[in-house]
């Protein structure tokens, strides 16, 4: 372990500063859906289902806009290195004015095409009237979400992790708090999950905006705009390439969900359990991925190339020990987890013959992830795209096959496998073979 990760290296501190708090707020923001997870499956097995149709759906329908922090980050710490202080100040505020019309616009479309779109992803029976009720609360949460999104962008391009974690922590606490109160106390059931997390979400946004627009508005120079197309249109075309890229990552994920659920209530409901621990965990990771992108980014905004690779190698020794030591973790505690989020045998049985997926990946998601953090602080965001389609194309044949053949929950994790290998591939030999977009 010594030789794979040594002690001590020049760029510790610097990715440490970034990371620890980027951790705190990436590991804390899955618990919105982790919560919702452990208190709606005690309300019953269809309605924990219902819960994980929909966080698929929402996945689809807003992480594609994950572009608002990815394009950002990179963007405002290029002009940071290069002084260009007032620059970086005009990308937060055309940024959070597209996360206001991007959010709107996808919760109207939610809400008017709710029915139809729970019906393709296959809420049927006993399930569809819980999806229903869940998605036409959650789907108001929409413009907070994305709110937030790019106020994390805008705060880690000024390498600032330790605002969005509290933030983050706020909000979390809050639905903690709503959710046993609304779901129990009150009797609302899967309603009362949508509504924790619509004010969860709201509060958070709120307080970004706050932190942004009054309190450090002056620090970070952050200009009170009008919405403006010539402002908002270089984030909207680097945004094309992360939404192709995201939207092939994110389509893949639903797939699975959808095929999942046309396994049965107890497939699906045990595939929701195994997909939030994957991506809780897995998630923890990105926190390397964020420092890499604020940090080389800069390097390369000063024109430091030598630095900005010396840099991305410890991230990803980093990554890998870390990936290592989760997967280990997740492996010998995989009996108490998967107890922990449902009391329905079958449900349980589904979620530990999906545990060694889990595991096994996390050292390959940790390498995938900060290889991808990287990329993107060269602003490679065409590349990323192009190898994220064929890494989906792969994943994709493999789930279209897995119900006509008949392979269940197997097949589903391991369409996802290949997903990751073929991710891990196109990302890690043009990196080992110094043929980065942008850096080399």
């Amino acid at each position: 372990m010594r030789e794979l990760l040594p002690l001590r290296h020049r760029h510790d501190r610097a990715i440490l500063a970034m990371a620890i708090p980027a951790i705190g707020s990436l590991a804390i923001d899955p618990l919105v859906s982790l919560v919702d997870t452990f208190f709606v499956g005690r309300i019953g097995t269809a309605e924990l289902a219902a819960l994980g149709i929909n966080s698929a759906l929402f996945a689809m329908a807003f992480i594609v806009f994950n572009f608002l922090a990815y394009a950002t980050t990179p963007k405002i710490a290029a002009h940071l290195g290069r002084d260009e202080v007032e620059e970086a100040g005009r990308v937060v505020s055309h940024a959070l004015w597209l996360a206001l019309i991007c959010g709107g616009l996808m919760t109207a479309t939610l809400l008017v095409f709710a029915a139809p779109l729970l019906a393709l992803m296959g809420a049927a029976g006993d399930v569809a009237g819980p999806a229903l009720t869940y998605l036409k609360i959650r789907a108001w949460a929409g413009p907070a979400l994305l709110i937030s999104t790019a106020a994390h962008g805008a705060f880690r391009g000024f390498q600032d992790t330790r605002t969005p974690m509290w933030v983050t922590v706020m909000l979390n606490l809050i639905n903690l708090v709503l959710d046993p109160l609304l779901i129990f106390g009150l009797g609302w059931g899967i309603a009362g999950a949508a509504i924790a997390t619509v004010v969860a979400q709201w509060s958070g946004a709120l307080l970004f905006l706050w932190l942004l627009l009054v309190r450090r508005r002056e620090a970070m120079r952050v200009p009170l705009l009008a919405p403006s197309l010539s402002g908002m249109l270089p984030l909207v075309r680097v945004g094309s390439a992360l939404l192709l890229r995201t939207g092939a990552l994110v389509g893949t994920m639903t797939l699975a969900t959808a095929v999942a659920a046309r396994q049965g209530a107890e497939s699906v409901a045990a595939h929701q359990v195994a997909n939030q621990l994957w991506g809780f965990f897995a998630l923890l990771i990105d926190a390397l991925a964020i420092a890499g992108q604020a940090l080389l980014a800069n390097f390369i905004g000063r024109d430091d190339v030598k630095e900005a690779r010396a840099m991305g190698a410890r991230l990803l020794q980093w990554g890998l020990a870390t990936g290592l030591v989760l997967g280990a973790s997740i492996w010998l505690s995989g009996g108490l987890l998967a107890e922990a989020f449902s009391t329905d045998a079958e449900v349980i049985a589904g979620i530990l013959m999906l545990i060694p997926f889990v595991a096994v990946l996390q050292p390959l998601n940790a390498l995938v992830f900060v290889w991808d953090g990287l990329y993107m602080g060269t602003q490679a965001f065409g590349f990323l795209a192009r190898a994220m389609l064929l890494s989906a194309g792969v994943a994709g044949a493999l789930l279209l096959a897995t119900n006509p053949l008949g392979w269940g929950l197997i097949g589903v994790w391991s369409a996802i496998t290949s997903l990751m290998i073929v991710r891990g591939l196109t990302l890690g030999v043009p990196w080992a073979t110094r043929r980065v977009p942008g850096l080399d």
